[in-house]
């Protein structure tokens, strides 16, 4: 097979055009992971978060974000990793994801990086936490291995329930 055979065509290269794709780099335990820079709104320091009664414990709660009523997922959780201490460096990414803003409580966050296509790997087929459904490709930054989030599919269906109940 070759390099980037089965990536998404999202990931893929356009004909004729191979622009790099820029991805914010966070840390989740000791594992580095990249989601699209076009989704982030912004970056917040980690704040506790409204719990919501019967809530998956994934789901930490909600918080008031300029009027607008932004739920909070742990990510750690939601991949069953072992809970962090939340600290100085715990952020929240707040992201727009169709039409839903959410935010994502992470350990910290690296930076914003550019990946080309040769830089992008497709992913094996993997028994773990975050399945391979999840994940769009791993990319290759010198000794550097990003997981490259799919969100729409990870934090689709019954989390966050119809889209249209999460943003009024």
């Amino acid at each position: 097979m070759q390099p980037n055979a089965a990536l998404p065509a999202a990931i893929g290269p356009e004909p004729g055009l191979a622009p790099p794709r820029e991805v914010l780099a966070f840390k989740l335990g000791a594992e580095e992971y990249g989601i699209d820079i076009l989704r982030v709104q912004e970056i917040r320091s980690y704040e506790r978060p409204t719990r919501i009664a019967h809530a998956p414990a994934h789901i930490k709660g909600v918080i008031n974000l300029r009027g607008v009523i932004v739920p909070i997922i742990d990510l750690r959780l939601k991949f069953r990793l072992e809970q962090a201490a939340y600290d100085a460096f715990t952020v929240i990414i707040v992201l727009n994801i169709g039409h839903r803003i959410v935010g994502l409580v992470v350990d910290a966050v690296n930076d914003v990086v550019a990946l080309g296509a040769a830089q992008l790997q497709s992913v094996p087929e993997l028994n773990a936490g975050v399945g391979s459904e999840h994940l769009l490709a791993i990319g290759t930054l010198d000794e550097r291995l990003l997981l490259l989030l799919d969100i729409d599919k990870l934090l689709s269906g019954a989390d966050l329930g119809p889209a249209e109940s999460t943003l009024q």
